[in-house]
């Protein structure tokens, strides 16, 4: 399936479509040469009663696999998909219903690498020109959907970072009753500097991540 770089979006949003497919990826998320699964998620932008929005979801506890983790739409790219464009609209519609018809797929960025998983992710980039009623359509595996106000991912009360149990510290964001945190996380404030949306945050302000979210880890 392929990219129209020429679809109608909001102004607001053009400068991080035409951004999108040059950002540059930090060495530790690089794809390795071969032995990683495809896969694709969706960065899905709208325009909400609070003005210009993401969609996000949360993983039901009960999964294998990332359990209870704030996330993008997206998951494995199926041989039937037409590759992770096809792959992202696919999962977006299994997981909350999202009419695909009504999303303007805009940029895709380069892979990203989740060791954890071993997936080499491909964020799709779209405009929500037709806006679908969303939730989680199968709460075997998505606990709830949620449109995120950009102005709520920005501003710097909802803004932190997160150290793991190794130590290592990434960004994070406290919206909608979600902890959103890891590779989502980094996603989002790479996306939120490209676009320019990004403001001045307190990144002194360190929390440990939660026992019960690497209690859910440990089940994998």
């Amino acid at each position: 399936m392929s990219v129209d770089p020429g679809t109608d979006c909001p102004e607001w949003l053009r400068g991080f479509a035409a951004k999108a497919p040059r950002m540059q990826v930090p060495a530790l998320l690089r794809p390795p040469a071969n032995g990683a699964r495809a896969a694709a998620v969706l960065i899905l932008f709208g325009e909400g009663p609070d003005g210009p929005d993401l969609l996000l979801l949360q993983r039901a506890d009960t999964l294998r696999k990332h359990a209870g983790q704030p996330a993008f739409p997206g998951g494995g790219v199926d041989p039937g998909d037409d590759g992770p464009v096809g792959a992202a609209l696919r999962e977006a519609t299994e997981e909350t219903g999202v009419d695909s018809s009504g999303v303007a797929v805009l940029a895709t960025m380069p892979e990203m690498y989740v060791a954890h998983s071993g997936y080499r992710v491909t964020p799709v980039v779209a405009w929500w020109r037709e806006p679908s009623a969303v939730g989680p359509a199968d709460p075997r595996e998505v606990a709830s959907v949620a449109r995120v106000p950009l102005s709520e991912l920005t501003d710097p009360a909802n803004r932190l970072r997160i150290r793991g149990p190794s130590g290592h510290l990434g960004p994070a964001f406290r919206v909608r009753g979600m902890l959103v945190w890891g590779f989502t996380a980094g996603i989002l404030h790479a996306v939120l500097e490209a676009g320019g949306w990004d403001r001045p945050w307190d990144t002194t302000r360190v929390e440990d991540l939660p026992a019960e979210v690497i209690d859910l880890g440990r089940r994998e």
